[in-house]
């Protein structure tokens, strides 16, 4: 018999990548909820990825900072897997907004949980989700030294209201783990490029500024001398790592210590956004590059020269990621060159 998955955040930039891959690798019915803020750009991203009228992919337009209805839990029915993507993660947002921010990020954990806790009630049959996912963040661990990648429940270290409010959703999951046996995994990944990326991200806004010739600016430390780096991911490899998990990884569900289900989605390697904007420039048809180098972290403590993940823990597991970083970027950027209406949503 299919499975069922419902993916919250589904119409997001990420979300919309899971839904198309598990549309194109699986014959599993989808679920989104989705409530449509400004990130979401409405249905265009399921629209472009061919699968809003598909017959597999229903979607609903919920708000999580409310419970979900009985009539939409109706709608959805029993299901056998919840990727949870849904939360606010622009970093400036938080800054400008932290209580509204956080609290957002937290009802919304709070409402997919006990909506999880309390499926039961469908059908006497039904026992309920076979695995919960929650999506987090590399940011939760705070920045990383050079050459320190932090590891599966390493603590937690948050810099800003956004990071703080993802280590908060962590500790919930964890909590209700434990005390109601959902079978919880928390996922912390790293900064994910590809199609359809808001143009406030990095990658589209550094396109669409050499395609325009103007001035982009790149985050530095305190002397503008170093430029920060990151591990960049495509959505596709953080797709492929999500189904692995739900399919094949079994072992680490414990009902007595939720924390063991915890697993690092990381970049193929290491690269400073300098040299990324360069290599973006050059990918283009070696474009002039125009940037200076800006602190942000001594005006707007928060944005952190550099974050480190270990992914160890998957790649033993037999997890391999489909594409390298050169690859994923080269097409990303292609993409966005026949589809230059993204850049400016």
């Amino acid at each position: 018999m299919s499975k069922k998955i419902l993916i919250t955040g589904g119409c997001g930039f990420v979300g919309h990548h899971i839904v198309e891959h598990f549309l194109k690798n699986t014959d599993w019915e989808i679920i989104v909820l989705d409530k449509l803020n400004y990130a979401s750009n409405g249905f265009d991203r399921l629209r472009d990825i061919q699968c809003f009228d598909d017959k597999r992919v229903k979607v609903f337009t919920v708000d999580l900072q409310e419970p979900i209805s009985d009539g939409v839990k109706q709608e959805i029915g029993q299901i056998d897997y919840i990727i949870n993507m849904a939360s606010e993660s622009h970093v400036d947002n938080s800054i400008k907004d932290p209580v509204n921010f956080i609290l957002n990020n937290v009802k919304l954990m709070l409402n997919i949980l006990e909506y999880t806790r309390n499926l039961k009630w469908l059908s006497l049959e039904y026992t309920g989700i076979k695995k919960f996912i929650q999506f987090s963040t590399d940011e939760v661990f705070g920045p990383a030294p050079e050459n320190i990648n932090y590891v599966e429940g390493s603590r937690h270290n948050p810099t800003n209201p956004y990071s703080a409010s993802k280590a908060a959703q962590e500790d919930i999951c964890i909590a209700y783990a434990n005390t109601y046996h959902i079978p919880i995994i928390i996922v912390n990944s790293m900064n994910i490029i590809g199609e359809r990326q808001h143009p406030e991200k990095f990658i589209p806004m550094c396109i669409r500024k050499i395609l325009n010739n103007e001035m982009i600016s790149i985050h530095s430390n305190k002397d503008k001398t170093k430029a920060g780096s990151r591990f960049y991911i495509h959505a596709r490899n953080v797709a492929s790592a999500l189904h692995f998990i739900l399919e094949f990884v079994d072992e680490f569900l414990d009902k007595e210590n939720a924390s063991r289900g915890k697993f690092n989605i990381v970049g193929e390697k290491e690269i400073d956004n300098l040299s990324l904007a360069k290599l973006i420039a050059k990918k283009i048809g070696n474009k002039e590059l125009k940037y200076e180098m800006v602190d942000f972290h001594s005006s707007r403590p928060g944005h952190d020269l550099r974050y480190g993940l270990d992914g160890i823990k998957l790649k033993k597991m037999g997890f391999k990621y489909p594409k390298t970083l050169e690859e994923s970027l080269t097409k990303t950027i292609i993409w966005y060159l026949h589809n230059q209406k993204w850049l400016n949503i």
